[in-house]
């Protein structure tokens, strides 16, 4: 590796006397030499001595890349070269060395914004904030730039004089708007100058006038945390998925309507956003929506195979027909309950079938096997042994449902409102049994 500038500068001499003597002398056409004519050369060695430059950066060899640079910028008064050897003595920490050089060339003028920038920053390298702040604010009058008002704040920022950074950056972000400094501005007023209000009203402002972006609603979305805003925050995150349709930020939406019980607003979201199906399901299921929950069910089973998916399209395709008695949707429930109780060994699903089955006298018979099956897994449910009493009702065998009735009203669920409704029936069922056997 090339340690130091004797080195590089052989080395360059070598490769210099190999290319006049035409070893590395390339063909030439028509077009390469337009092209070198339009980046004609200010010496015959200036190109070796940028490639020797370059490398001497990359191997952070500053000393000898400053050295190089100055050669460039003396031979060929090329600013850029200036500014890179210029770069290069920051980094060596050079840095009265640098401000000479600016000096000696600007001679008190800001005719160059940025050499008076490398002042600047040698000045801050030298912890002369004060010396910093009055030329940077020098040169921002001149140039008027946005990076100037940012460098002039920056160093206030630093020196806690915060309400003069302020004033910089304000004057920064009139530019352009750009929110990288309004997020800036933010920040100082909230946490330095303790103006929330007004730094969440800067945020808000700009939201307004140039869209919520990540940056900004995400600094928003922290001022109201700490402010524990639930509904300013719920609205960010609002703004924020309508410009960025980031599932992420659906999921913090979701969970912000979850924890205020907006579950309307909730299921409005995912209708909309398509974002969590399986969310939106529960939803339908509690709200007890279940004319959008089974098709939506069936959306899923048909896009994961999960047969649970099945298995509740067909409960919620019964409670939303259950009343019309309609043959074709009750054959398409037995259907897919079927192929559900193959498959799925959860007693719920048997239950359904055995009910739909005695419930709609479909196949009676058939139906309490089911029952019984179930039964067998849970003997003490009330909501099992009430399905097992009604098909005994609907084979008229009202004394044998009436005993099994009489222990269903004293478990946990016996004063659920059908099996009450049940209970009724299967007492006048026997009622009329004995009026006829009086006849």
């Amino acid at each position: 590796m090339i340690k130091n500038l004797k080195i590089i500068v052989t080395t360059l001499l070598i490769s210099i006397l190999f290319i006049s003597c035409g070893f590395l002398q390339p063909q030439i056409g028509q077009e390469q030499e337009v092209s070198i004519k339009k980046n004609a050369k200010s010496f015959d060695q200036e190109d070796a001595y940028v490639l020797y430059a370059l490398r001497a950066e990359q191997i952070q060899d500053n000393k000898s890349a400053a050295e190089l640079y100055r050669i460039l910028f003396e031979k060929s008064q090329k600013k850029e070269y200036l500014y890179h050897s210029l770069s290069n003595n920051i980094a060596l920490k050079e840095n009265q060395a640098v401000i000479d050089t600016v000096d000696k060339i600007t001679k008190g003028s800001f005719d160059d914004y940025k050499l008076i920038r490398f002042k600047v920053i040698a000045f801050l390298e030298m912890q002369k904030i004060d010396e910093a702040a009055e030329l940077a604010g020098t040169l921002a009058k001149h140039s008027e730039l946005k990076e100037d008002y940012i460098l002039v704040s920056d160093i206030y920022a630093k020196q806690e004089k915060y309400d003069i950074a302020l004033k910089y950056l304000e004057r920064a972000y009139l530019k352009n708007y750009d929110e990288k400094v309004l997020d800036k501005m933010s920040i100082i007023m909230y946490v330095n100058l303790h103006r929330k209000k007004e730094a969440i009203a800067q945020l808000e402002s700009h939201n307004l006038m140039h869209g919520c972006s990540a940056l900004i609603c995400g600094r928003l979305i922290g001022f109201y945390s700490n402010e524990n805003n639930i509904d300013g925050i719920l609205s960010t995150y609002l703004r924020l998925y309508e410009t960025k349709k980031d599932i992420q930020v659906a999921e913090k939406i979701v969970q912000i309507y979850g924890y205020k019980k907006e579950y309307m607003k909730m299921i409005d979201f995912l209708e909309k956003s398509k974002t969590d199906d399986e969310t939106l399901l529960q939803l339908y299921t509690m709200t007890k929506n279940y004319n959008k929950a089974f098709p939506l069910a069936d959306k899923l089973y048909k896009k994961s195979g999960d047969i649970t998916f099945l298995g509740q399209s067909a409960i919620y395709e019964y409670e939303s027909h259950y009343k019309n008695d309609d043959k074709t949707v009750l054959n398409s429930i037995v259907q897919k309950l079927e192929k559900v109780v193959k498959e799925d060994k959860n007693p719920l699903y048997k239950n359904y079938l055995g009910y739909v089955l005695i419930d709609h006298e479909i196949d009676v018979k058939k139906g309490i096997i089911y029952i019984q099956d179930v039964l067998k897994l849970e003997p003490d449910s009330a909501y099992y042994l009430d399905s097992l009493a009604w098909g005994y009702y609907k084979l008229n065998e009202c004394n044998r449902a009436k005993t099994i009735m009489d222990r269903v009203v004293t478990l946990e669920g016996g004063d659920d409102p059908e099996v009450i409704n049940h209970v009724e029936k299967i007492k006048e069922c026997i009622k009329n049994y004995k009026g006829k056997n009086k006849q």
